[in-house]
């Protein structure tokens, strides 16, 4: 009877697990920002993103903490805590980006200090400027923004800095090989649930370039 009991057991924590690890995956299969590819290489797309709006909060702190601060503040205004208490749906993926100061010779641009942080969530396409719920917390910011081309570099893992910066160094050199000039700062792009398992979890760098003329 014992050895049923444990059985019974093993086999439930089994069910569990294979939860959680679809249940990431599949919390994650939400609207995300449409893109066409206009190369591949490997592990890194260059990609033209169409049009579209980010709820944007700018916070302190290091890198995971601002994150997480960043989270909380928009997931709030989303939720409901804005001027027509309406609930925006949740889309993939979070991104954050270093605070940039912007040099004279525009459009050269300089990470900040890692203590001040963008996190910005995209906004479903159904949403205009006009019809998007106003915050009602003055730290979140609607922003419109124009079509871009950006050089992207894929991963799985736990994003962590380790993992960010190795990634970016590599998104760089991709850069410098191709002879591509980088318009931003790197941008930080997490697509999963926390609790999804690491080799299912889908993370990016992602760096602004030039959209060829024509």
């Amino acid at each position: 009877m014992r050895k049923k009991f444990v059985w019974w057991i093993l086999g439930l924590l089994a069910v569990l697990l294979l939860g959680a690890a679809l249940w990431g995956p599949m919390a994650s299969n939400v609207e995300q920002p449409k893109y066409t590819v206009a190369e591949r290489s490997g592990d890194i797309e260059i990609r033209d993103y169409a049009p579209m709006i980010a709820a944007e909060t700018e916070v302190t702190g290091d890198r995971r903490e601002a994150i997480g601060k960043g989270f909380r503040i928009i997931a709030d205004y989303i939720f409901g805590n804005n001027t027509a208490s309406k609930k925006v749906a949740m889309t993939a993926p979070v991104t954050q980006q270093g605070s940039e100061k912007i040099a004279m010779t525009a459009p050269v641009t300089q990470q900040g200090d890692g203590q001040s942080w963008r996190v910005a969530f995209i906004m479903p396409s159904e949403y205009t400027m006009d019809t998007l719920p106003k915050p009602n917390n003055a730290a979140v910011e609607l922003k419109q923004i124009p079509a871009k081309r950006f050089a992207v570099i894929r991963f799985s893992g736990m994003g962590r800095q380790e993992s960010l910066d190795r990634h970016t160094k590599e998104l760089e050199a991709f850069l410098q090989e191709k002879n591509l000039t980088p318009l931003s700062a790197p941008t930080f792009a997490f697509y999963n649930p926390p609790w999804t398992l690491p080799f299912l979890r889908r993370n990016e760098v992602l760096i602004e370039i030039d959209r060829p003329e024509g």
